[in-house]
């Protein structure tokens, strides 16, 4: 069976919609990086759980929208998403818009993600 980008994208970010750390967690390599703006450079799977533990615990009700998900390489797909949330300490909104491109490995692992934020 050929790997489906687009369909594994759309089962990690429906995790990362649903906060369910477990399936994040399976769907990274050990070994993957992870880029963006927001939240810098990061290394391995532990340091990328790390922060998304972080940013959902000051953002817990993330409400994230694809708009497009499409296939950019027989193993990456490409994700552009709008999203809003509320700081929970502050109480201050939060909403981006922006793209990210899942890379995965030939057994179906995310080795990268780069997101990069659209100006609003």
């Amino acid at each position: 069976m050929t790997f489906d980008p687009v369909a594994a994208a759309k089962r990690y970010l429906d995790a990362v919609n649903d906060l369910d750390f477990a399936v994040i967690e399976d769907f990274y390599a050990e070994d993957a990086v992870y880029g963006s703006v927001k939240v810098g450079g990061l290394e391995g799977r532990d340091a990328i759980l790390k922060a998304f533990r972080q940013y959902f615990k000051t953002y817990p009700d993330q409400q994230a929208v694809d708009e497009l998900i499409e296939a950019v390489s027989p193993l990456a797909a490409r994700s552009v998403w709008r999203l809003k949330a509320t700081n929970a300490e502050t109480g201050e909104p939060l909403i981006r818009f922006g793209e990210e491109t899942i890379t995965f490995n030939a057994e179906g692992k995310i080795i990268s993600v780069v997101v990069t934020d659209y100006k609003v």
